[in-house]
């Protein structure tokens, strides 16, 4: 993607945490010549090396994704528009936002390594639940049944890209500006974008 200098974030460690904190990604591939997505939550490892995941059988993508040279898998994090009435000089509007791209190969998985994969996205999801659900608390005919109607990939990162556009080419008025008309917006996106300009700021 695009990606201007200053919105560059090569800081892998914080990449890596990002997409924990942000793991329902778009897996994009081709399916017989044409582009093809497909919305799921992915797992990252804790080396950080690997995605893991599972699609409906009756998606067409998983059975060209290891035939692929190459798939990518797209994380977004918060965004909002940005009016360019907030500054004190004329200027156009534009939209931060946080993306942070993800490129590798593909393995289908089976056996354990499927149940594995299932295991720790159900796991991280269910953490805060009151009652979490686990896959070990499944009835072994239930989870066979469920299974047979998935596939499961790891995808092996080769390499990660991302823009952290956050009015970074503003000078500190005008930035604080932006800040606090996010703010005072107070729509979910708007206030934890305020919270990134802030604390990069910082």
């Amino acid at each position: 993607m695009y990606i201007a200098k200053a919105n560059r974030n090569e800081n892998q460690a914080e990449l890596q945490e990002f997409i924990r904190n942000n793991g329902f990604g778009i897996l994009v591939s081709q399916v017989e010549g044409k582009p093809w997505a497909t919305h799921i939550p992915m797992y990252l490892s804790d080396d950080g090396k690997t995605l893991t995941s599972h699609m409906s059988r009756g998606n067409a993508q998983w059975k060209s994704l290891a035939n692929q040279n190459e798939v990518l898998a797209i994380f977004q994090g918060p965004h909002a528009y940005i009016s360019s009435s907030w500054y004190d000089h004329e200027n156009v509007p534009t939209w931060n936002y946080i993306a942070v791209h993800v490129y590798g190969t593909v393995r289908l998985i089976e056996g354990e390594e499927l149940i594995d994969s299932l295991k720790k996205l159900v796991n991280k999801y269910e953490k805060h639940s009151n009652q979490p659900v686990t896959v070990e608390g499944m009835s072994e005919t239930f989870l066979q049944h469920e299974i047979r109607g998935i596939v499961a990939f790891e995808l092996n990162i080769k390499r990660m890209e991302a823009a952290y556009k956050l009015s970074q080419n503003r000078d500190g008025k005008n930035h604080s500006e932006i800040i606090r008309q996010l703010e005072k917006r107070g729509d979910n996106d708007s206030i934890k974008m305020a919270e990134e300009m802030r604390k990069r700021k910082a």
